[in-house]
C-alpha cells in the first residue's frame, strides 16, 4: 500500500521526519536547516509513503531524488537517503497556531498513525524541538 504526499522528509539518526504544510509554509527551509545540523534529505516537495508491517516508510520519487529547493538560490543537488522508516510527522502552521501545551496528536496515513507536532517552521528553535522530541519524546 502506498501513496504520494505533498511534503518533505529528512532523516535524523535513522528516524524519518515527515514535514507537512501548505506551499510556502517552510518545509524545504526547515529541511535545509535540519540538514545543516546533520540530518540527511529523503525527499523535498513530494514524498512516496509506503506501509509495510504496520510501519510507514518514506522515499523520494525517482524524478526528485537528491534535489532540494533553496528559495532564492535554486534547486540544489545533495546526498539523500533512499528509504527510511518514519518516526514523526510535523505539521507546519502559523506561529499563533502553535499550542503552548498540546495534547498528543497523530497523523493518520494508510491506516497507520505517526506522532504529530504542530510547529512554526521559521521559529529559531523549531529544528531543536524536532531533535529534542526524537531524542526524548519518542
Amino acid at each position: 500500500m502506498s501513496m504520494q504526499l505533498h511534503a518533505s522528509c529528512i532523516v535524523i539518526q535513522g528516524k524519518g521526519v515527515l514535514l507537512l504544510g501548505d506551499s510556502g509554509s517552510g518545509k524545504s527551509d526547515l529541511a535545509i536547516r535540519l540538514m545543516s545540523r546533520g540530518a540527511m534529505l529523503v525527499a523535498d516537495d513530494q514524498v512516496e509513503i509506503t506501509l509495510a508491517n504496520q510501519t510507514l516508510y518514506a522515499s523520494p520519487p525517482a524524478t526528485l531524488r537528491g534535489m532540494v529547493e533553496a528559495r532564492g538560490v535554486g534547486i540544489m543537488h545533495v546526498p539523500y537517503v533512499e528509504l527510511v522508516p518514519l518516526a514523526l510527522a510535523v505539521k507546519l502552521v502559523p506561529r499563533d497556531a502553535v499550542e503552548r501545551m498540546p495534547e498528543p496528536a497523530f497523523f493518520d496515513c494508510l491506516g497507520a498513525k505517526l506522532p504529530l507536532l504542530s510547529l512554526h517552521a521559521f521559529d529559531l528553535s523549531t529544528a531543536d524541538k524536532i531533535c529534542l522530541w526524537l531524542e526524548y519524546g519518542a
